[in-house]
């Protein structure tokens, strides 16, 4: 039997995740109706939805685009990651399942064989491969307010395609991290799989934005990418 086709604010989705429209690009109405092969409500209504969602910004007598992050926001982005998903990984160590760790060990291994440099890398399929590793974590706690909070945020970073900005090392740790944080949740190590986790979060912080510095909490001080 053939699969449904997306809904409209999938396959919008999907295209912004995918980066087929990069952090800034207009996203005309009339333009993506075509492309979706659908009449404008359902595109209008998509971009509503994924502007709640913070995927798309919608400026008033200007329309929709893609959303953009000064690299403040995004240290902010990347601090709630690392408290709710460190969160998230501390409390499913107390309720995975094995069928879920095992899942999650496959996700893991998979990553590893897509992510790390040479011929297999692949990173658009493990763009896909993180994200269900992370939504496996976040649905493992049972807490249908954590899994919706880790998908919004997960989704507003994944719009920039993190993984480009990341060197071999950086590659290298964060295959090491999903790898170690399966172990903790095994042990049922809360502690141990919260830290990992963290880490994990804070290594893609770094590879994206650079070494901190002390200045980025003074307003007087502007941050920008071009200053690292």
């Amino acid at each position: 039997m053939d699969e449904d086709p997306p809904s409209t604010l999938e396959a919008l989705r999907g295209l912004i995740l995918r980066g087929v429209y990069k952090p800034g690009e207009k996203l005309g109405e009339v333009e993506l109706a075509e492309r979706l092969d659908v009449s404008r409500t359902p595109v209008r209504e998509a971009l509503r939805r994924l502007a709640a969602d913070g995927l798309v910004e919608i400026v008033p007598h200007k329309g929709a685009r893609v959303v953009e992050f000064t690299d403040d926001e995004l240290e902010h982005i990347f601090d709630l990651r690392a408290q709710v998903e460190g969160t998230a990984a501390r409390r499913a160590a107390a309720t995975i399942t094995d069928e879920e760790l095992d899942r999650l060990e496959q996700l893991a291994e998979e990553i590893a064989l897509y992510a790390l440099p040479g011929p297999a890398q692949d990173l658009d399929r493990v763009y896909g491969l993180n994200a269900a590793f992370h939504a496996a974590v976040a649905v493992a706690t049972r807490s249908s307010t954590l899994t919706a909070t880790i998908d919004s945020l997960f989704n507003t970073v994944a719009a920039l395609r993190t993984l480009n900005g990341f060197d071999a090392d950086s590659v290298r740790r964060s295959v090491a991290h999903h790898l170690e944080i399966v172990a903790a949740l095994r042990a049922r190590d809360g502690r141990w799989a919260e830290s990992v986790m963290r880490a994990h979060l804070f290594n893609a912080r770094a590879s994206m934005l650079g070494p901190l510095r002390p200045t980025t909490s003074d307003p007087a001080v502007p941050r920008s990418r071009s200053d690292r």
